[in-house]
């Protein structure tokens, strides 16, 4: 078969051009250090290498969610720190208040002591992180959301928390509304008052020694004292009286009643009467400190006026206390929740630069030896073009 020299030049520029642009494909690639530079390239590569970019993206944008949860809770948690803080020392002041040799004036000093730790604590109440969103300000709040009126310090803020905008349920906001106003009153399961207490006994707080038998009602604890002197007390259930009627009355002596057990100390009066109900969630921090300092300003009380209230104030005190520990308690497991979830997110990141790295970059080793081979060829090719620009008969004549 004939083969023309057209046809020898044709083939040797086409394989020419054919190396010289794998040599240059290759050289990009190498250049960039990935694969697949354009869709062209792999198509079925470069539509793994989007959907791993997607979910990349989609992982940082929900990581700067989180991120900005974990900032709003460590803030969140140090307000409550410094909010248990300033509780135990009000605690304090209290148990100390309760000394019997105290004189009005030093109950005056420890009333105004816990003044001024109230006015820190509902500074701490309407802290913000900075950027002008309130810590305890519940769904949201463009003003402080606790106000201090007239009648005490009310919620103004929407009750419940601000969520991130992410498929992850965590806060951004903390509800003040159930941190700092909903705390159980009395021992958390019934409280004590006095209803008329003429003589000088006092009730304690009372505790639960039968859960199983608490009933929820009300009861009432009615004494009478004989012309003999004897005191006898008798129980009440929501005003019906109950067997335990006209029953000897021992100072000290626990009073047990389904479930409840409670303990007066002093001597009762003819007609005194003391009160056990079921609790509510009704006891604000501010509620309890701003009772503690008004007893404390009331000069001229009786020694059991002044051991009831102070008992009743420092029991309300713990209550809050407990109640803003349960808080904190709360903003631990939810940072506890954010590490795991970033550590996850983290997973899923490296997972899907993973993906994206198979589906795109380039074997630089098996590059540079391919790259080296395309070399060789193209020089290859080279040498055979200028060879077959020899083999013409004008060149066979001149030489």
């Amino acid at each position: 078969m004939r083969i023309s020299t057209l046809n020898s030049y044709s083939s040797s520029i086409e394989t020419l051009l054919d190396r010289q642009t794998k040599l240059s494909d290759s050289q990009g690639q190498m250049t960039t250090g990935k694969r697949v530079n354009s869709a062209s390239d792999d198509p079925a590569a470069a539509a793994r290498a989007e959907r791993a970019l997607a979910s990349e993206r989609h992982t940082i944008a929900t990581q700067r969610a989180v991120d900005a949860s974990d900032n709003a809770m460590t803030l969140t948690e140090g307000a409550l720190g410094d909010a248990v803080t300033l509780l135990q020392q009000s605690r304090e002041a209290l148990v100390a208040a309760g000394n019997g040799t105290y004189s009005d004036s030093e109950r005056l000093s420890t009333a105004n002591q816990l003044t001024d730790l109230r006015n820190q604590l509902f500074a701490i109440a309407n802290r913000t992180d900075g950027s002008g969103t309130y810590l305890f300000g519940g769904q949201g709040s463009t003003q402080p959301p606790f106000a201090d009126q007239p009648g005490g310090v009310v919620f103004n803020g929407t009750p419940g928390q601000v969520q991130v905008a992410s498929g992850e349920a965590l806060p951004l906001t903390m509800n003040g509304d159930a941190t700092w106003m909903h705390s159980r009153t009395g021992n958390g399961v019934f409280e004590t008052s006095v209803v008329t207490s003429t003589g000088t006994a006092w009730i304690d707080t009372g505790q639960v020694t039968d859960p199983s038998a608490i009933t929820g009602s009300t009861y009432s604890l009615q004494f009478a004292v004989n012309p003999a002197g004897a005191t006898t007390y008798s129980i009440l259930k929501d005003g019906v009286a109950t067997p335990a009627t006209n029953v000897a009355f021992k100072a000290g002596q626990a009073i047990q009643i389904d479930g409840m057990s409670v303990t007066l100390t002093g001597a009762p009066a003819n007609g005194d009467a003391f009160e056990m109900k079921p609790s509510t969630s009704s006891l604000s921090v501010f509620d309890a400190l701003d009772k503690a300092i008004a007893d404390l300003k009331i000069p001229g009380r009786a020694g059991n006026d002044i051991a009831q209230t102070n008992s009743d104030n420092l029991n309300n005190v713990t209550s809050v206390l407990n109640q803003v520990i349960g808080a904190r308690s709360d903003i631990g497991a939810t940072m506890t929740r954010i590490d795991s979830v970033t550590e996850r997110l983290g997973a899923l990141k490296l997972s899907s630069q993973s993906e994206r790295s198979s589906a795109e970059d380039l074997d630089m080793t098996q590059a540079i030896s391919d790259f080296a081979n395309q070399q060789t060829g193209y020089s290859a090719a080279l040498q055979a073009y200028s060879m077959v620009q020899r083999l013409s008969l004008f060149n066979y004549i001149n030489s």
